[in-house]
């Protein structure tokens, strides 16, 4: 049988494995890879350690569609709002700047469910907390290793994280990047910031008329939100939750320090712009090294190939741009590239 492996199971590599079951037969093993404990990537809904019900999106926030993407994506937001993982952002999110014929869509069950959807729907096999270290070329396949474990052989390879990710992998892969690829991959750039999420006990009142807001004159926090309230999902048996995004210039400064240390920072400056909230039962601060992309890989293509015979790919958002569109972009483009060869794998 033969294998094709996506390394990161955010949403290019779960929406390109969902594609890919598509286009293939059952024939075809497809594996997805990811370093972290759970599906998402940078679609990362984090739930409350001390209650699973409750949860708090630390990464994206909402979908925007463009009127361009409205129409070019259409299948897929149109699926996702008839299965009821999308729906219209209703609630009030003070500061928001919307181009004209845009409209905004919110994950009623956290925005990682778009990411489950379609590593579901793909049939992939997802393993997680495999952090790829080298790629070998061996016998016409790949052979990929991670920290841990044995080394697997696959057909095909696609990696979706991001390009700095890419650029230190060792092996065969350093030898296969040409020149010219580097130096454009060096291009690609990111931004950093933090987030905090703070979880509540079932029944707690949070008395702010917004459900988000954009914060404009902190020199920390660029972003809050009652998760909850966002959704438009609130609940007496579930406690509410909130998720403090932070400006990218206070991420940058503070982005090698402690994370413990740069809460305690984030926590301040919050009670200086809400001094009312109540005090949380639980707080996760997840440092986004890689949060958006300020510069992508030029020309924005989707995809790259490093090998054509077998393949290896290169996609994400720092191929296109960090959204939806950017990424499911991405994923068609990946898919598209494969699609001649796959006639031969089945």
């Amino acid at each position: 049988m033969s294998r094709i492996l996506i390394v990161g199971a955010g949403l290019t590599g779960s929406l390109c494995a969902y594609l890919l079951r598509k286009e293939v037969t059952s024939k075809l093993q497809l594996v997805v890879w990811d370093k972290a404990r759970g599906a998402g990537g940078r679609m990362s809904t984090s739930r409350c350690p001390s209650d699973p019900k409750c949860s708090v999106d630390l990464g994206a926030q909402y979908i925007t569609v463009t009127p361009d993407y409205a129409q070019k994506h259409k299948l897929f937001h149109n699926e996702l709002v008839t299965k009821g993982i999308l729906k219209p952002l209703s609630a009030v999110v003070e500061g928001m700047v919307m181009k004209d014929g845009s409209y905004n869509l919110v994950t009623p069950h956290g925005v990682s469910s778009i990411v489950k959807h379609y590593l579901s729907q793909s049939g992939a096999d997802v393993y997680y907390e495999r952090h790829v270290t080298q790629i070998n070329l061996r016998d016409g396949k790949w052979e990929v290793s991670c920290k841990s474990g044995s080394p697997e052989a696959f057909d095909v390879v696609v990696l979706t994280m991001p390009v700095p990710q890419i650029l230190q992998l060792e092996g065969d892969i350093g030898k296969l990047i040409n020149e010219n690829q580097r130096q454009q991959l060096e291009t690609v750039s990111y931004s950093s910031r933090y987030a905090l999420g703070l979880f509540y006990e079932a029944g707690t009142q949070i008395d702010i008329p917004w459900a988000a807001k954009y914060i404009t004159d902190n020199p920390c926090i660029r972003f809050i939100s009652i998760d909850n309230k966002k959704r438009n999902v609130e609940s007496s048996d579930i406690g509410p939750s909130i998720v403090v995004h932070t400006s990218v210039p206070f991420g940058i400064e503070h982005l090698e320090q402690e994370k413990e240390d740069v809460q305690q920072v984030i926590l301040k400056q919050l009670d200086a712009i809400l001094p009312n909230l109540p005090k949380p039962k639980d707080i996760k601060c997840q440092k986004w090294r890689y949060s958006q992309v300020t510069e992508a890989f030029p020309d924005c293509p989707g995809q790259i190939t490093l090998h054509s015979k077998p393949f290896l790919l290169c996609g994400g958002d720092g191929f296109t741009h960090s959204n939806f569109d950017g990424c499911t972009e991405s994923a068609l483009r990946i898919v598209e590239t494969l699609a001649s060869s796959l006639q031969n794998l089945r």
